[in-house]
């Protein structure tokens, strides 16, 4: 995208920082009674997932990185990537597991949002919560219901979270992928 200023800034926009690529948070304009105005921003690092606080000079350049988000199809997994096609273009691209949050919770021919920098593939996400089928787990055991007590279920991706003791193999399940919780019966 090219250099901008640090008074043009806006919440959502990724900036390359000595080679780190980091989103937006936050950024207050600050003009002190003395010397010269600056911009306090709050930026998250897009590979670690830190958030720092950093101060810019007013109209100090900064270096704007292009990013796209797009829904994609996870098609199959293949060595240590998995492949996604574009809904729209049916074009194909490859990701590295590494770079997909939640990767286990993630079924075949399900909806992803693939962030693109600089027009390559840098990270995928999930939906917040996703359906899947139990694949194995014990039978609850009858009478035995006391509040809050889980059982592991190991689900059709391989993935392994615990649930209520009704669950029963063969159940569709809700499961949040930020927590890698059971949510509720799908």
């Amino acid at each position: 995208m090219g250099a901008i200023s640090s008074n043009d800034l806006k919440n959502g926009w990724v900036l390359d920082i000595d080679g780190e690529l980091v989103s937006v948070v936050s950024f207050q304009h600050v003009k002190p009674g003395k010397g010269g105005a600056f911009v306090r921003t709050k930026l998250k690092g897009l590979a670690k997932g830190n958030v720092v606080d950093k101060t810019f000079r007013a109209g100090e350049k900064l270096e704007r990185v292009t990013t796209e988000t797009k829904n994609m199809q996870m098609l199959y997994e293949d060595g240590d990537a998995f492949v996604f096609m574009d809904s729209q273009t049916y074009d194909q691209i490859s990701v590295p597991k590494e770079a997909i949050e939640a990767v286990d919770l993630i079924a075949p021919n399900s909806e992803v949002q693939v962030l693109f920098v600089r027009d390559a593939p840098f990270r995928a996400e999930p939906p917040a919560s996703v359906e899947l089928a139990v694949a194995q787990t014990d039978p609850g055991v009858k009478g035995d219901t006391v509040s809050n007590v889980t059982k592991p279920a190991t689900l059709e991706t391989g993935a392994t979270v615990n649930v209520p003791l009704f669950v029963n193999e063969g159940d569709r399940i809700k499961v949040d992928t930020r927590t890698r919780e059971y949510v509720s019966r799908a």
